[in-house]
Formats: C-alpha cells, sequence, structure tokens
C-alpha cells in the first residue's frame, strides 16, 4: 500500500476547527486564585516584616478576588449550560481532586480579605470551611468504595487533604468559640490524610510508570502538605518549635528536587501549570515566618529569593494564561 502523502488528497478532506465554549473552562484554573492569594499573603507579611511590599500584597489580593469573581461566574455558567460536563469532572478519580481548589481559594480570600472587613473575612471562612470538610469526606469516601487504580495515584490526590490543613491556617484567628476546637479537627484531619496519601503517591511515583508530561507541573504539589502544615501547625499552637522547624525544612528539601523535574522546556504551558503556585506561595509564606522567628540573615535571604521566583513564576503564568484565552486556545475543545 503506498502511504505517502498527497496533497490532492489532503486538500480535499475536511478540517474540524476547534470550537471555543464555556464548556471547556477547567475547574483546575482556580489554582490561579489559590496561587494569586497565596502571594498577595506573601508580600503582605513581608510588608510587616521588612516594611517592604504591603501595598503591593494588598493589590494582588485585590487580582485574586477578581479572578476569584471571575472564574466562579464562568464556572457557574458552565455548570448551567453544561452540567454534563461538571458532571465528567466530578466523577473523575484525578480530575476531581482540583474541586478541592475552589474551596482553599475561597479559604485563602477570608486571609485576604479578614484585615479589611472582618465580617467578609469571618463569612468567607465558614462557607470555605464547610466547602473543604464536605469535599475531604466525599474524596475519602470513594476512595474507599473499592479497588482503586493505583496510577490515579496522582499529587493531586493531595488536595483535598490540605485543604483541610488550610481551615487551620487561615482561621487560628476567628474569634467564635468553636473555631479553636474546629480548627483542632481540621489540623488533625488534613495532617493524617496528607501523610497517608503523600506516602501512596510517593510509592506510586517510585514504583510506576512516570507522570504524563502535562501532569509534571503537580508534582510540586507534593511540597505543600509540608508548608502548608508549618503553617497551619505555627498558628494553631502559636509558635514555632523543632517540628515545626522540620516541616518547613523538609518542604523546602523538596522544593528543591522538584524544581529539577518540574520547570523543563519541554513542558508545555497549560493550566495545569497553576498546580505550582500555591505550594510554592505556601513555602513562601513559611519561609519569611521562620526567617523572621530565626532572625537569620541567611534565612531572610533565602525567603527573599523564594518570594522573587514565586511573583516572577505567577506573573509569566498569568500573562500566558491571558494570551491563551484571547488567542481563543484556553477554551478550545
Amino acid at each position: 500500500m503506498n502511504t505517502a502523502y498527497n496533497p490532492t488528497v489532503a486538500a480535499a478532506q475536511p478540517v474540524t476547527a476547534s470550537k471555543t465554549s464555556i464548556k471547556n473552562l477547567p475547574i483546575n484554573l482556580f489554582g490561579s486564585v489559590m496561587g494569586l492569594a497565596g502571594l498577595g499573603l506573601a508580600w503582605r507579611l513581608s510588608g510587616q516584616y521588612y516594611g517592604v511590599g504591603g501595598t503591593l500584597g494588598e493589590a494582588i489580593g485585590v487580582l485574586a478576588g477578581l479572578v476569584f469573581v471571575l472564574l466562579a461566574l464562568g464556572y457557574l455558567t458552565k455548570w448551567i449550560n453544561h452540567p454534563e460536563a461538571v458532571r465528567a469532572e466530578f466523577d473523575h478519580p484525578i480530575t476531581s481532586n482540583f474541586f478541592g481548589t475552589v474551596a482553599i481559594a475561597v479559604l485563602l480570600l477570608s486571609a485576604v480579605a479578614g484585615p479589611h472587613n472582618e465580617w467578609l473575612g469571618q463569612a468567607l471562612w465558614i462557607l470555605g470551611s464547610a466547602l473543604t470538610v464536605l469535599l475531604a469526606g466525599l474524596v475519602v469516601s470513594r476512595l474507599l468504595s473499592g479497588p482503586q487504580d493505583s496510577s490515579n495515584a496522582v499529587p493531586a490526590w493531595l488536595i483535598p487533604g490540605v485543604a483541610t490543613l488550610d481551615i487551620a491556617l487561615t482561621g487560628a484567628h476567628m474569634p467564635m468559640a468553636w473555631a479553636a476546637e474546629f480548627n483542632l479537627f481540621a489540623l488533625a484531619v488534613g495532617a493524617v490524610l496528607a501523610l497517608v496519601f503523600f506516602t501512596r503517591i510517593f510509592s506510586r511515583l517510585v514504583h510506576e510508570t512516570p507522570l504524563a508530561k502535562g501532569m509534571v507541573p503537580s508534582l510540586m504539589v507534593l511540597v505543600a502538605p509540608f508548608e502548608v502544615g508549618f503553617l497551619a501547625y505555627t498558628n494553631v499552637f502559636g509558635e514555632i518549635d523543632r517540628f515545626a522547624s522540620v516541616l518547613f525544612y523538609f518542604g523546602l528539601f523538596l522544593f528543591v528536587v522538584l524544581s529539577v523535574k518540574v520547570f523543563r522546556r519541554d513542558v508545555p504551558f497549560a493550566p495545569s501549570w497553576w498546580a505550582i503556585s500555591f505550594p510554592i506561595a505556601a513555602l513562601s509564606n513559611a519561609a519569611l515566618k521562620y526567617a523572621h522567628a530565626q532572625d537569620s540573615t541567611v534565612l531572610t535571604v533565602i525567603a527573599a529569593a523564594i518570594l522573587l521566583f514565586l511573583t516572577v513564576a505567577l506573573t509569566v503564568l498569568l500573562v500566558k494564561t491571558l494570551i491563551s484565552l484571547f488567542s481563543g486556545k484556553l477554551l478550545a475543545n
């Protein structure tokens, strides 16, 4: 059989054009809100500790809120017009974990808004906490319902577990009488789930086939349990002890190791790249807090370097996402 390229036949074949539709809005794009909110909180900390970047942090926080509103309206429209697409994402064993990014985004925005409007901050925290506990319960129940495909044990599994840690991270100073016990509950659930899921994911990465290139950026999610855990633990107990130091340093170690694997030119841009944003934002906030507590010049330089790297990385991601949106590629099927 002659399989040579025939320009006449090729020209006669119909070309299917990509269609742009809100149906194709991916749930994992809410990770951008997590990253931007985390970046804003990091610059706010920098302003509090070192007098640099406080105003920038508040501006980034406003941007995070705006992006969340736009994404929420877009995804609500998708839900109304294409409920089958939303159901498919929620039923998918991997994509379903990214619904946790919505709950985490609400929790982080509660921390962004709290200093400016106490009532709004508390309302967002309660809403985010309720969504987080509900989602964590659903995910765990699904995993315990029967045999799971081991190839689905990917870093995104950690998102619902890490989400419960974010309750304690953002709610340590809530004035409600029940908040202290609820934060301990959230810290307990998040810590154990993160430990169990991290162990299973690490085993899968070591013993089974590598992740597809499109999922490589999500490797950075492995940093999140340790840095979010550090922030949640120190917020709840009010001190940085040796255990907190262990959490911080292991998260920093993982960031260095994983950066070599994640930041590669052969991994093309996609919304999945936003998976790097919140873990590094959590590391940045943790590094700033730890450096300030230890009053160490070396640690301060490391914290500043991480914050600058995060700022540049999210700027690049934001620009690439906007280019992809306005070119029609982001919502194309």
